[in-house]
């Protein structure tokens, strides 16, 4: 939100009183005196008039997960346990997931309370790739790396998926970077070769790695140089 409107949304200031206030410099974000109107407030910032405090903000934070198999994406469920509930630190109510994994899928979960950083990682224009590791049932053959290539049509969605690249490490094992997400998309791309996927693990986001120090069912906080890579 524009800083004059932040401003003009307080009961206390008309707009001609936040006019003069950014005109003397009155009005510190982060501690950074700002006289542009279109200065951004984020939920994130600490706004100050004078030596008052007019939005005390707080921190974002960004945590890199392990997942491990048999836990849900969500963040609350009746039956199984959540990936939040592996996160022990303070307000995790505040936390919501950037990416899900399926029930059975192991690997990278970014878990974090700033919506513009998940949005930016996750939205379809940004196209960030995604890197699994794919153990199948069958044998995985060069016409995969064509047809996965090219895209595959999802009927249920009328859809054709985007260009994605397979490398094939075994006779059923593979690494398959994608940039969209669709509903078990990897799954359903093996069963286009009726091949069923026995293990899943996301090792890559975009150029996030999962840390190979996380157990399953660790995790670790983002480094500031990770967080600005998004």
């Amino acid at each position: 939100m524009r800083i004059d409107r932040f401003l003009s949304n307080l009961p206390r200031f008309n707009r001609q009183q936040v006019r003069v206030l950014l005109v003397q410099r009155r009005i510190r974000i982060d501690g950074q005196p700002v006289s542009d109107p279109k200065a951004e407030v984020r939920e994130f910032s600490r706004v100050e008039l004078d030596d008052e405090v007019l939005q005390a903000g707080k921190p974002a934070r960004y945590f890199m997960l392990h997942k491990p198999m048999g836990c849900v994406s969500a963040t609350r469920d009746p039956e199984h346990k959540t990936v939040l509930e592996l996160i022990h630190e303070p307000d995790p109510q505040d936390l919501h997931i950037a990416g899900r994994l399926d029930y059975n899928t192991t690997g990278l979960m970014l878990i974090t309370n700033d919506g513009n950083w998940s949005r930016r990682l996750t939205q379809p224009q940004t196209k960030l790739p995604k890197l699994y590791y794919v153990e199948t049932e069958q044998e995985i053959g060069p016409e995969y790396v064509e047809t996965f290539a090219r895209g595959l049509y999802f009927a249920f969605e009328d859809l054709t998926t985007l260009p994605a690249q397979l490398q094939i490490l075994g006779p059923r094992s593979a690494r398959l970077s994608i940039v969209e997400g669709r509903y078990h998309q990897v799954k359903r791309m093996f069963g286009h070769f009726n091949n069923k996927v026995l293990r899943l693990h996301r090792e890559r986001m975009g150029p996030l790695l999962l840390d190979e120090r996380l157990a399953p069912g660790e995790y670790r906080a983002l480094s500031d140089a990770e967080i600005r890579l998004i």
